[in-house]
């Protein structure tokens, strides 16, 4: 079936969103947070660990999972659930953001699609909307993603213009080829930070009634916060109340509580998995990097009134001591902190939406997150 989005209601200070969305794997509550699998896998963590965190969407990589192991021994395995064995809801990007961020050569944008080496052995490749929506279709994630152009932050406005255009015409075309009934399809809106093209962007996607809608361009490179904040502010105005809004790329807490205010309903970063494979964990006060020595006399967890599974049963100075000494367990320890951290914070915010009181949450996050 199609994901549907059931709105339950909007916070009385802001825009904040509470609802629902219906999956083929079940219901999931909005606001959340989505780990990423890019390669099937959400790096060093089982399926059942990454759902004992209380995850419900997962995100895996079209441009990865094309590259190896292929789209066909996927679908080969069943699916992408079965072959990673997760019974939740899945999404698949379209790949753009990695054909845009990772592969060699990868300047050669044509109406047709984008011409470029693989990041693994430079084998020429050429990844097209009609492309993309076929390997996603094999994949048969629950939701797949339109293939778009991601251009870069320095992007000038008359660049921008045209590559929303072409977004637009790709996007078109993508859908025109999208072929499984059980997948939905979501749109992207680009136009970086001007409110003119934002606005166009978003207008002429919703026209061509997608089952989703998300907000593109923001987690590029050198873009600055204002920017990010600014795309959500000039894309949501126009986009239905009735569908799902998901901003792409997300995942540093203070970035979701400004999309939440804004009226963003789901969110993904490679965040919490990448910083604590150097150590780092999110806390309430904020980021903590323990490589740091001080840590290494520290026997309390990481959060004394955390309930994950690492807070539970390790302390600081065992974790500093596996990530000093490379043992990849100290890395998967601190992954199942940072997404229970953001899930966790999501759940409180889904609570406070309940109580009309989000804004309120909001400030007392931040009267103690400092970084």
């Amino acid at each position: 079936m199609k994901v549907k989005y059931n709105l339950i209601k909007v916070d009385k200070g802001c825009k904040a969103r509470l609802g629902t969305l219906e999956t083929n794997y079940g219901t999931v509550e909005t606001p959340m947070f989505m780990p990423v699998g890019t390669r099937a896998a959400v790096k060093g963590l089982t399926t059942d660990q990454v759902k004992e965190c209380g995850s419900g969407i997962i995100l895996a990589n079209t441009y990865h999972l094309w590259l190896r192991p292929g789209e066909d021994i996927v679908n080969e395995a069943g699916g992408l659930h079965k072959f990673m064995n997760y019974d939740g809801p899945i999404l698949t990007d379209s790949g753009g953001f990695q054909v845009f961020s990772l592969a060699h050569n990868k300047k050669d944008i044509t109406e047709e699609g984008v011409h470029f080496k693989s990041h693994i052995d430079g084998t020429k490749l050429l990844l097209t909307p009609e492309k993309s929506i076929e390997i996603q279709n094999k994949l048969d994630s629950d939701i797949a993603m339109s293939f778009d152009e991601c251009p870069p932050a320095s992007a000038d406005y008359d660049y921008l213009k045209n590559s929303v255009e072409r977004t637009l015409r790709w996007a078109a075309r993508g859908k025109a080829v999208h072929k499984n009934p059980n997948q939905s399809l979501f749109g992207i809106v680009q136009g970086g930070p001007h409110e003119d093209l934002r606005r166009y962007s978003a207008e002429e996607t919703v026209k061509m009634d997608f089952d989703g809608y998300s907000i593109g361009g923001v987690a590029n490179d050198g873009e600055s916060k204002e920017d990010m904040y600014k795309a959500i502010d000039y894309s949501i105005p126009y986009l239905p109340t009735d569908k799902v809004r998901y901003l792409m790329g997300v995942g540093e807490p203070v970035d979701l509580l400004e999309g939440v205010e804004r009226g963003v309903d789901i969110f993904d970063c490679v965040l919490p998995t990448r910083i604590a494979r150097h150590g780092q964990a999110f806390t309430r006060t904020g980021k903590i990097n323990l490589n740091n020595s001080k840590f290494a006399h520290d026997f309390t967890p990481i959060e004394s009134d955390c309930d994950c599974y690492t807070c539970k049963h390790y302390t600081r100075g065992y974790l500093r001591h596996l990530i000093t000494v490379g043992e990849s367990l100290g890395g998967s320890l601190i992954s199942i902190h940072n997404i229970r951290f953001l899930i966790k914070m999501m759940e409180e915010i889904r609570e406070s939406i309940k109580k009309d009181s989000f804004l309120d949450y909001k400030r007392e996050f931040l009267s103690k997150y400092k970084n």
